[in-house]
């Protein structure tokens, strides 16, 4: 099995999580004593099944979700009813379909919606939008309608929407599915270039490997490995125990990472 090594320790917090537990009110328990700490610029893959909790952990992140027991905190601010505006500012979550965070009539529109709910005006806004398209390369894009984007194009505009808010930690749900070669690329690229902490949800396990150094594996509500990527992606018996399937043919052991 994987063993439960944490690369954070020692460096600043972006999440912390302790003994986080929940149960549905329907008396489903999807989470047993979560711990995470995931330091600050950090890439850090969520691995798991179906059912695993994965989903449940990211929503008690924002505060969408309210500790059953345990603690959450961002940057060393609790997640709590108090917090919660801040909260949700320095976690900046991308859903799986980009159609669910873009709403307005032109590009610039959606990305300046968060920032200008927050008291931002003028040149400062303006400068913001344009930090942020320019950071995901859809500066020229700025006064299209997203709807007459691509796919690719517009999960890139839906990470702009929350980079604009200067997230402390950015969550993407799957941030691969239903991307062509080029485009996964593409967002690997502008993945690996921003200067923020990321928590990436995914079944992609090659994605993972190419753009996280560490992972963590949850099952059944609990953390059952955290380590190296590639060192639990190679262990077999945790990989079959938990359900998680490589590609045909792919070798983790074979793709040189950093």
């Amino acid at each position: 099995m994987g063993v439960v090594v944490s690369t954070a320790v020692g460096a600043a917090a972006s999440l912390e999580v302790k003994g986080l537990a929940y149960a549905y009110p329907d008396g489903h328990q999807a989470l047993f004593g979560v711990d995470l700490r995931i330091g600050r610029g950090e890439r850090v893959a969520l691995l798991g099944p179906n059912g695993a909790g994965k989903t449940t952990l990211v929503l008690h992140l924002n505060g969408i979700l309210p500790a059953g027991a345990g603690t959450v905190e961002v940057a060393g601010l609790p997640v709590t009813k108090r917090n919660l505006a801040e909260i949700r500012r320095r976690v900046g979550i991308v859903f799986q379909d980009p159609d669910d965070q873009l709403f307005m009539p032109t590009v610039r529109e959606d990305v300046a919606f968060g920032p200008a709910a927050g008291g931002m005006r003028g040149a400062e806004l303006e400068a913001c939008v344009r930090g942020a398209l320019e950071q995901v390369g859809m500066e020229e894009f700025a006064d299209r309608a997203p709807h007459h984007l691509s796919f690719g194009q517009r999960r890139r505009v839906a990470v702009a929407t929350v980079l604009a808010m200067r997230p402390e930690i950015l969550v993407l749900d799957e941030p691969s599915s239903n991307l062509d070669p080029a485009s996964r690329r593409e967002l690997a690229d502008i993945l690996r270039g921003l200067d923020v902490t990321v928590l990436m949800v995914t079944h992609d396990l090659p994605y993972a490997l190419e753009l996280c150094a560490r992972a963590v594996v949850l099952s059944e509500g609990a953390v059952v490995a955290d380590g190296r990527t590639q060192d639990l992606l190679l262990d077999e018996e945790l990989m079959r125990a938990h359900r998680l399937e490589l590609p045909f043919g792919f070798d983790p052991g074979s793709v040189r990472v950093g």
